[in-house]
């Protein structure tokens, strides 16, 4: 073949399960070969030890004659690019990767990654029960009929809703039918799946309670909707306040009853019932985030409060806080008159909850395993939330825990004015860490100063130092 061939592209298949793809310009094909397979090695999109096609191969590929690319490869390994060994095959060299310029300025502008971290929201992901979901991800593959291999029914697996729906009712008190639960992917996922249905419903404000996070009340702003905050004191969200005038527009409300995230207080009998006659008096709804709800430490958990009227809470948990955000398994329980919309959403753009993973998820509850691993952890997280407390009382007595005894973070209540220094005191000393200003709703101008302490989030080995940082920071 002539080298006047100006420009070609190809995708190698099947060549030691690996595909290359080159895009070779110019007037000369071995010189632009070369020169691709240089920028590739350099940008580091070929990596050091990668096995490269065979010369013939690659030629049949590109449509070229053999001895181009096998000159091209000569080339490159006399240059150092490339390594070529007998039985070994062609492959890239072992080059040191090129170093970027140092950017410029002090060097106080660089940030160092936290040695520890004590940031809210996340369990301690060690604990993972590796060892029981490997089990239950066998028998669930096992047992899996062919058609949990196609696409479904966007509500989810039904072997998942259908144990969902049994473990729900008995340790939450949610009135559960698997034909009103969705999986989703994540909180998330479902709040922008009721926004969407919610929009469609021409509801156009959704009210949010005081402190929360900022990408919940931006989801829920993105679909259209305002995010009025409510109101709040020093026991939790102002509910009875729903019916006046000043809430006229809200047609729902985003609420952590069991346990507000993040202040840490439980919402009183009355401001629940006071939430369920504003949505009945009102057609309105509740959405229920029960992130944490089993993770109560003095005392029974409470039941959740979509068991007081299931025909206006909307009840979502996730398996995020209890085995790993990392699981992408959450699920909603939904009104009847919701179930179908939100399933339909869904439908529309699904975003992908592996039916391997809910098999799995459901065999791993059938068989007793979930239960054994969430009392487990509760206990290991209630002597880390009384570690802490004890360590506070010895070393820094004038800070003192508020909220209740429950869930995977505290509340550190803090002079008036200390919150801003002891945070940047904290990243100097390599110790991750948020105040509560940090969850408080921009219509708010000000509040107290307050830490919120994610003590579930550090591995066992490196709990005691998270600790010991974290009391070296404390006025």
């Amino acid at each position: 073949m002539a080298e006047s061939w100006a420009t070609s592209s190809g995708t190698l298949a099947e060549v030691f399960g690996v595909d290359l793809h080159v895009e070779v310009g110019g007037g000369r094909l071995r010189a632009g070969l070369m020169d691709a397979l240089r920028e590739a090695v350099r940008t580091g999109r070929l990596a050091p030890g990668t096995r490269l096609p065979s010369s013939r191969s690659l030629a049949a590929d590109l449509g070229v004659a053999r001895n181009t690319v096998a000159d091209a490869y000569a080339e490159l390994v006399a240059e150092g690019w490339l390594t070529a060994r007998q039985g070994s095959g062609t492959r890239v060299a072992q080059r040191a990767a090129p170093r970027s310029p140092r950017p410029a300025g002090p060097r106080s502008a660089t940030r160092r990654k936290p040695t520890y971290s004590l940031v809210a929201g996340t369990p301690d992901l060690s604990s993972f029960p590796r060892a029981e979901w490997l089990k239950a991800s066998r028998r669930a593959l096992t047992a899996a009929p062919h058609e949990a291999f196609g696409y479904g029914d966007p509500r989810g697996r039904i072997e998942l809703r259908t144990v969902l729906a049994d473990y729900l009712a008995r340790a939450r008190g949610v009135y559960a039918a698997p034909e009103r639960i969705v999986v989703c992917a994540g909180f998330v996922h479902g709040l922008v799946l009721l926004g969407r249905v919610l929009r469609a419903r021409r509801v156009r404000e959704v009210g949010v309670e005081a402190y929360g996070l900022d990408v919940h009340r931006n989801l829920v702003s993105e679909a259209g909707l305002r995010t009025p905050a409510l109101g709040f004191d020093e026991v939790g969200t102002r509910t009875q306040e729903l019916a006046s005038a000043a809430y006229k527009g809200v047609g729902a409300v985003l609420l952590t009853p069991a346990h507000q995230f993040p202040v840490g207080v439980a919402l009183p009998p009355d401001r629940r019932s006071a939430a369920v006659d504003w949505a009945r008096a009102t057609g309105g709804l509740i959405l229920e985030d029960d992130y944490d709800g089993e993770f109560r430490y003095d005392r029974q958990p409470v039941g959740a409060l979509q068991g007081l009227d299931p025909e206006h809470v909307v009840y979502l948990g996730t398996a995020s806080k209890s085995l790993a955000p990392g699981l992408r398994l959450a699920w909603m329980v939904l009104p009847e008159r919701l179930a179908g919309e939100v399933a339909e959403v869904k439908g529309q753009v699904d975003w992908s909850c592996g039916a391997l993973d809910q098999l799995t998820l459901a065999e791993f509850i059938v068989s007793g395993a979930y239960d054994r691993h969430v009392r487990g952890v509760r206990l290991r997280y209630r002597r880390r939330r009384d570690q802490l407390v004890s360590a506070l009382a010895a070393r820094s007595p004038e800070v003192r825990v508020s909220g209740i005894a429950a869930g995977l973070h505290a509340v550190l209540e803090l002079p008036p004015g200390t919150e801003r220094a002891v945070i940047q005191a904290a990243a100097w000393q390599g110790l991750a860490l948020q105040g509560l200003s940090h969850f408080r709703h921009p219509e708010l101008p000000s509040g107290r100063d307050a830490l919120v302490v994610g003590y579930a989030a550090p591995a066992d080995s490196s709990w005691a130092g998270a600790l010991d940082a974290l009391c070296r920071v404390l006025p």
